[in-house]
């Protein structure tokens, strides 16, 4: 854990969310400022920095996108359709310097996103 992350915090309870997901390595929260009329972010527990971070051989990455596929049907986008995207890095569009997933979905995704 990064005593300075925000994303630590809130595993940690001691920044409050909507939690939606959570198992023993992720936790899955509605985003604070949504993009779409579902928008959850799914995390690991465990700190990692960005995507670059993740030891070969972790399976966090896997384990993120089964938990999105458990959403997606939980939250009733899997039909309609759904976005999750990764953002690394400053010019990748990472805000939290702690590796995340976006889950958007209800409503018409748009191409190229920004």
């Amino acid at each position: 854990m990064s005593e300075d992350c925000i994303f630590c915090k809130i595993v940690n309870g001691e920044i409050p969310s909507t939690v939606v997901y959570e198992d023993d390595h992720v936790l899955a929260f509605n985003d604070i400022d949504p993009q779409a009329p579902v928008h959850v972010v799914i995390i690991p527990k465990e700190h990692y920095e960005s995507i670059l971070s993740v030891p070969a051989g972790d399976d966090i990455i896997s384990h993120i996108h089964t938990v999105a596929n458990r959403l997606v049907l939980k939250l009733g986008i899997a039909d309609s359709g759904f976005r999750l995207v990764n953002n690394c890095g400053a010019d990748g569009g990472q805000t939290v310097p702690h590796l995340h997933y976006h889950l958007l979905g209800g409503r018409s995704m748009q191409w190229p996103p920004g």
